[in-house]
């Protein structure tokens, strides 16, 4: 109850494998932790400035007429700045809504239209039993969750497959161009070779799952395998669990990486205190208890002001599954599967869903110009520099106070512009791409779980009433009773149209107002 009504105010939760965890102090939401030193800077500049004029015979205040004039100009140009970063942040939402529906109406096309059983009566050694076929559907439409999941770690700067959430839905994929006895790691495609050159740290402790298999797996070579760490004393929400167990001889990162918190986070002025033990403090490294990685960054993956820490991305994950889906479409055209036009549907929603994924990334990569960000706040620290001056000889000892409000306000408007142009983080103001990646893989699952009958099979029921409200009788019981007028040669047609407008004049009286 309490999650439902922090989430209507805004906060939200981000849950890893292992547990419900919040990610951070309610004053992340906030910018507070961003323009607390600029606040506290020109908030000493206005406290100087008042006690050396109210104390000494020097006179500071100034005429205050360029306050308006810059005042007014000000505002319009942070209002810009917001404006424009909330528009990125509204496409980035829209971008994602795209990516869902399209996921889902490739989902349908193969699940619908491709058909899972295919006799060949020229050569029945090309037969594909339903089973088989069933199994390659369903393994190319896991393949759509996989590149929403491999969409969230690419905008969130989180390079490679080998993540909880990922790799079991692409474990399957040939890794080699050659022969799958090939071992010589030149021949790696590129989904696994970058992943495969990136030194990650081992894991620190491993807990196994009960299996359930009927087969063995002895050839496999296994070193690590997926699973999730739960801690003690943590509400389960373990979402990977319904993934795949699959063998790995490389170590599973969480599916979220968000940076660590820590006291400095609840009590952001005290930061500069962190960063004086970081430059007296040698060095080491610091193994976590409650982590599975050993990490040797003692800020925990946060800079100075507390942002996360970006690793550059040296593949394309979601171009490189993609291809796998456009081979699918190719193949099932190649061979007869799949008739021309839905095969065409099906290439427009996957050039479409690449579409979205390259308009994510391009709001990803494409900050507001240096220039101009740096020029605006150039402005506003002189604007916040040169206020008490202005005010001072109308405010006295209030000017204070004026100016640490009127910097609140101005560097918060600055600082949110800056916060939400990158809407894909883990920032408690970011998009929750978690949330959205288990819904449709909801949607998915929802999708196959259908099993695609006949017409017949339901709508000649009992429980169909077609002709309802002029007719209320049951599709069985007007099939079956051959003695009404719609069985009629002649007239019957003429008498199903009259049942059909009958019924639109009924609901069209009844529904108005």
């Amino acid at each position: 109850m309490a999650d439902s009504y922090l989430k209507r105010r805004g906060v939200h939760f981000f849950r890893p494998s292992s547990s419900l965890v919040f990610s951070g102090p309610a004053t992340l939401a906030t910018v507070i932790s961003d323009v607390w030193p600029e606040l506290f800077f020109f908030t000493l500049v206005a406290t100087i400035v008042v006690l050396v004029d109210r104390l000494t015979a020097t006179k500071l205040a100034v005429n205050s007429q360029l306050l308006t004039v810059l005042g007014v100009l000000l505002g319009l140009v942070i209002s810009f700045r917001t404006s424009s970063a909330y528009e990125r942040y509204s496409e980035g939402r829209k971008l994602w809504s795209s990516v869902c529906v399209l996921c889902r109406s490739i989902a349908q096309l193969i699940w619908t239209q491709v058909s899972a059983e295919r006799p060949n009566a020229e050569n029945p050694e090309l037969a594909v039993p339903l089973l088989n076929g069933t199994i390659e559907k369903k393994s190319m439409i896991n393949l759509l969750q996989a590149v929403a999941v491999a969409v969230k770690h690419m905008l969130r700067n989180e390079a490679g497959i080998y993540y909880e959430d990922l790799y079991p839905l692409i474990a399957f994929l040939p890794r080699y161009a050659y022969a799958a006895d090939g071992t010589d790691a030149q021949d790696l495609l590129p989904l696994w070779q970058a992943s495969h050159d990136k030194t990650v740290a081992p894991l620190k402790r491993v807990e196994t799952r009960t299996l359930s298999r009927t087969t063995t797996l002895d050839d496999v070579d296994i070193r690590t395998w997926s699973m999730s760490y739960r801690p003690r004393g943590y509400h389960e929400f373990d979402p990977e669990k319904v993934l795949p167990v699959v063998y790995t001889d490389h170590p599973l990162r969480p599916s979220q990486l968000p940076p660590k918190t820590s006291f400095f986070d609840y009590f952001p002025i005290l930061r500069p205190i962190k960063r004086l033990r970081k430059i007296f403090k040698p060095k080491k490294v610091e193994i976590h208890e409650d982590e599975r990685f050993i990490e040797s960054d003692p800020h925990g993956g946060r800079v100075y002001l507390g942002r996360k820490k970006q690793e550059p991305l040296d593949s394309n994950v979601p171009l490189q599954i993609m291809l796998y889906i456009s081979s699918y479409n190719a193949f099932l055209l190649k061979n007869g599967l799949l008739t021309a036009p839905v095969s065409a549907t099906l290439a427009s929603s996957t050039s479409a869903l690449q579409d979205a994924i390259s308009g994510l990334d391009r709001i990803k990569t494409t900050p507001l110009p240096f220039a101009y960000q740096a020029h605006l706040r150039l402005t506003v620290w002189l604007y916040l520099f040169f206020l008490p001056f202005q005010i001072l000889g109308n405010m006295g000892y209030l000017t204070i106070v004026a100016t640490a409000f009127a910097s609140f306000l101005l560097l918060g408007f600055l600082e949110i512009g800056q916060e939400i142009e990158n809407p894909f983080d883990y920032g408690l103001n970011d998009l929750d791409l978690d949330g959205f990646c288990l819904t449709l893989q909801r949607e998915l699952h929802e999708i196959t779980a259908h099993p695609n009958f006949a017409p017949s099979e339901f709508c000649y029921s009992s429980w169909n009433q077609p002709f309802a409200p002029s007719d209320r009788r049951t599709a069985e019981e007007m099939i079956h009773d051959e003695k009404n007028g719609y069985h009629d040669k002649g007239t019957g047609l003429d008498n199903i149209k009259k049942t059909l407008l009958h019924s639109w004049r009924q609901v069209d009286q009844e529904t108005r107002l």
